[in-house]
């Protein structure tokens, strides 16, 4: 059966974000190349403001796309993997825009807008169905309760994982010139020079990358905002696995049966469980925190990928 206009319409309205989030992405690149080379990051940059612009414009087509979908199938458009990617990136996307309308978090755009655009390309190319009704097993208000926050649980998860990202780069880049500071250079006596006094301290070449780190918030501020997503985050993530136990006992007759979709999620509630616990408890802040909500978002890839094409019994419906 031919897809209808209207599902047609929304894939169209999909690579019409896709094609409005490249423009984006090449003029967030330029803005971070223009600031490697030593552009101030507070004054008015006219890539920047193209690359925010046609991100605006890459939300509402991919809004419309969405929408238009759940219109095309007749129910909410979240019910297979397809559906599933381009909503939580657009959810991705749009905390991205609403951060920025109370933080200039312009430096994160090529790295919320990149993954989301390879994540689209995955989904038009590989995860793609036609826009149709879904199984009886689906056909419930948990459909709209459980998947809709597991949608906005991992669009958050993404942004707070690009942060942690940056503050790993941020945070060796300022321990870089830290030991700058505090090691000083030995001058050789034979090239004309003398041995520094111990204690002064060098002025060292400033590469690209360290011109970049210093036009970037410093690490701390970057994982007090990805602790801030992962907090957010985890709470969604416990009322999806929640609802999904409620789900499973309405349609399969008990709440829990060690699917692997069911054991991959609870798996990633542990690690960011532990990550909230150690970054409030135990003082994991920097580094160490980073590299637990890397791996908390490294488990939810799993369980969207690999679980699912490879693992995934009573869960495979969902592509």
């Amino acid at each position: 059966m031919p897809e209808s206009d209207l599902g047609q319409l929304s894939t169209l309205l999909v690579y019409a974000a896709m094609a409005a989030y490249v423009v984006a992405l090449i003029a967030f690149a330029v803005d971070l190349t223009g600031l490697r080379d030593g552009g101030r990051s507070d004054r008015s940059r006219r890539a920047v403001g193209i690359a925010m612009a046609t991100t605006w414009l890459g939300a509402g087509f991919h809004l419309l796309g969405v929408v238009l979908r759940g219109v095309a199938a007749g129910r909410v458009p979240w019910a297979n993997m397809y559906e599933f990617s381009i909503v939580f990136t657009l959810v991705a996307v749009g905390l991205f825009l609403g951060l920025q309308r109370r933080h200039d978090l312009r430096f994160l755009g090529a790295f919320v807008v990149g993954p989301a655009l390879l994540m689209l390309g995955v989904a038009v190319a590989v995860l793609y169905v036609r826009a149709d009704g879904v199984q009886p097993a689906l056909n419930s208000y948990w459909l709209v309760i459980h998947v809709s926050v597991a949608t906005i649980a991992v669009g958050v998860f993404s942004v707070a994982a690009v942060l942690s990202a940056l503050q790993l780069a941020v945070e060796r880049h300022e321990l870089r010139a830290l030991q700058q500071r505090e090691v000083p250079e030995q001058v050789p006596a034979g090239a004309g020079g003398a041995v520094r006094a111990p204690g002064t301290a060098t002025t060292p070449p400033t590469g690209a990358w360290q011109r970049l780190a210093r036009a970037l918030p410093g690490s701390t501020e970057l994982e007090r905002l990805a602790f801030r997503l992962n907090g957010v985050g985890f709470m969604l993530w416990t009322f999806t696995v929640i609802a999904g136990a409620i789900w499973a006992e309405h349609a399969w007759g008990r709440p829990w049966g060690w699917d692997p979709k069911e054991v991959w999620s609870f798996v990633t509630w542990v690690v960011y469980a532990a990550y909230l616990h150690a970054r409030s408890t135990r003082g994991w802040e920097g580094r160490r925190a980073a590299y637990l909500s890397l791996a908390g978002f490294g488990c939810i890839l799993a369980n969207y990928f690999v679980v699912n094409f490879f693992f995934s019994e009573l869960h495979g419906y969902a592509f």
